[in-house]
């Protein structure tokens, strides 16, 4: 092995814009040479201070050691070894992990399940943060120079854009966009659309858990989304009344609405990915020409006979771009939602809120919170469909927020102004 101080030319920009600009820069010596290479994180992670080559003779005891201590270990050696090695410091993390002094009981009081979450976000973010400083080096056309490496050059398109020289990426996040390019071209099968096939991109929230999307498919339609016909004096077409689905993500809630019966819907988003995504998957639906896809925080101007929201569920900061879709700081996006949805509500119009109460249970939010951001937006509760999860982590004792998560449900919370008969 070989040390050398890693450089960093510019200040770290922040999670969004990690990859966007990208001007953080790492250096090595290797092979007589000095190489440099731009540094992307997803997630935003900052480059290692210190850096050393590293390949197949390097013990994993040795390895994670350099990990804990803050060192980036540019991988040279055979690539499924790199794997193999990742594994190896997962399994050291958790041994450590499960080392530390037992945690308090979560299946009590609500402070303690606030205390178990925080701290498995902890635990989560130590073990990101290990894992993340196995480094591979990507060339000017996304090529891995290793043994046994696979073709990442399309997953890495698809993520970042062309190819624009030289990087170093840290392996697991490598990892999660060959994940995602598999799941890109296989797709999901989604009950709610018969079983159609969305096809998520990289970086927007797969829309793997189904019960939301039964809930919408399954709520009626205001009676405002009829067509209602023109004057007979004026003649012409029946007016269409249009759906807003704020946030659409893979664009599957606009699709949901579509297939529902719906004329028209407009749907928003603030990602550049999530609003090509769901370009993407409503073309593929044949929907396209019916959805209007803009790009703005929430609402667009106007007014709406029913506009949809699922916004994130707990409040954090997520750590990713695909963590955006559940975690938000402070519950930017519902409470958002909630004091603006009100005035683009057109007469007899109602706002369908879907939400877990998972944050009730786990303490990060109260039914009073929730309730009284919906009394300070002019809402009312005119009716309230509700499931529960069926996502395996529901009924995994093993997992430390089960007390939280068996009690979980999902509701789709129809709301209508407060002047609304």
């Amino acid at each position: 092995m070989t040390d050398s101080n890693l450089r960093t030319r510019l200040p770290a920009l922040g999670p969004a814009h990690a990859h966007e600009h990208g001007h953080d820069c790492v250096s090595w010596h290797a092979d007589g040479q000095t190489h440099a290479a731009r540094w992307r994180s997803e997630t935003g992670a900052l480059p290692p201070k210190k850096l050393v080559l590293a390949d197949d003779t390097l013990p994993a005891d040795t390895a994670y050691r350099l990990a804990c201590e803050g060192t980036g270990l540019l991988w040279r050696g055979d690539f499924q070894n790199a794997r193999q090695l990742l594994q190896a410091l997962g399994r050291r993390i958790d041994k450590r992990q499960a080392r530390q002094p037992a945690r308090q009981s979560v299946a009590g009081a609500p402070p303690d399940l606030t205390q178990a979450f925080h701290l498995h976000r902890k635990t989560q973010a130590e073990r990101a943060r290990i894992l993340a400083r196995l480094l591979i080096v990507l060339d000017a056309h996304y090529t891995i120079a290793l043994r046994r490496a696979p073709d990442v050059r399309a997953a890495c398109t698809e993520a970042y854009g062309p190819a624009d020289g030289p990087c170093v990426v840290p392996l697991r996040e490598l990892q999660g966009l060959i994940g995602a390019h598999e799941w890109r071209k296989k797709g999901v099968p989604v009950a709610a659309l018969g079983g159609a096939t969305l096809h998520p991109h990289y970086g927007v929230f797969s829309p793997v858990r189904g019960e939301y999307l039964d809930l919408v498919a399954q709520a009626p339609l205001p009676a405002v989304l009829n067509p209602q016909p023109q004057d007979s004096k004026a003649g012409g077409p029946a007016r269409e009344a249009a759906a807003w689905d704020v946030g659409t993500g893979t664009g599957v809630l606009a699709a949901v609405l579509l297939r529902k019966g719906v004329a028209r819907v407009v749907a928003t988003d603030l990602s550049p990915r999530a609003l090509a995504c769901a370009d993407d998957n409503l073309r593929r639906l044949g929907l396209r020409d019916r959805v209007d896809l803009l790009a703005c925080d929430l609402f667009p101007p106007g007014q709406a006979g029913l506009i949809v929201c699922n916004p994130p569920w707990l409040p954090g900061k997520p750590s990713s771009a695909v963590e955006q879709a559940v975690y938000d700081p402070d519950h930017r996006m519902l409470r958002g939602f909630l004091a603006g949805v009100g005035a683009h509500l057109s007469p007899g119009g109602e706002a369908w809120l879907i939400l877990s109460d998972l944050a009730e249970h786990l303490g990060l939010r109260s039914r009073e919170q929730l309730m009284q951001w919906i009394a300070d937006g002019g809402l009312q509760v005119l009716g309230r469909l509700d499931t529960r999860p069926r996502h395996g982590k529901a009924h995994d004792r093993d997992d430390p927020l089960h007390a939280a998560r068996s009690r979980e449900l999902t509701s789709l919370w129809r709301l209508g102004r407060l002047t609304q008969a």
